[in-house]
């Protein structure tokens, strides 16, 4: 599987570490930055840039998914997330990893670099990649409406205010 990953300064050490375990199960990965430590470096950029490849890969019939860290996770999981076509989650446990694919076909997910041992995001990255999407017909249909309201501010038969 192709794996696109992207940090802030919070998060490289993470990040080459986790690559490093990534490329030995197998996988390939693709880091979209930084490159090297700034401890003011701007996130938005790169996690926009690895939740870009992970979308385009996807639409190109590329088995893909996408990794972003920062301290907290959440701004990176903000930037992820303006992305059209992008669903990233923001993950602290194997339960919320496995049930972003099971219910959410998330093909990002964040993690909080300040927030977890380098083991546990190991555990939550490769509990993340094993789970497939459930598939169940509530889980599409909401998928569906999400993306439909991306795509054009309304849900049919649904009141947006």
């Amino acid at each position: 599987m192709r794996i696109h990953i992207a940090t802030d300064h919070a998060g490289l050490d993470f990040s080459e570490q986790i690559q490093t375990h990534l490329r030995e199960a197998g996988h390939e990965v693709v880091d979209h930055g930084p490159q090297s430590y700034d401890p003011v470096d701007d996130y938005p950029s790169f996690c926009i840039n690895a939740a870009s490849a992970t979308v385009r890969d996807q639409a190109a019939g590329i088995q893909t998914l996408g990794i972003v860290f920062g301290g907290s996770g959440n701004g990176e999981q903000i930037a992820a997330n303006k992305v059209r076509g992008a669903r990233a989650a923001l993950v602290w446990n194997v339960d919320t990893a496995k049930l972003a694919r099971q219910h959410n076909d998330a093909n990002v997910i964040s993690i909080g670099a300040r927030q977890h041992s380098l083991e546990v995001a190991i555990e939550l990255i490769d509990a993340f990649i094993a789970e497939p999407f459930s598939g169940e017909e509530r889980h599409v249909r909401r998928i569906a409406q999400l993306a439909e309201y991306e795509a054009t501010g309304l849900i049919a038969g649904r009141e947006i205010d």
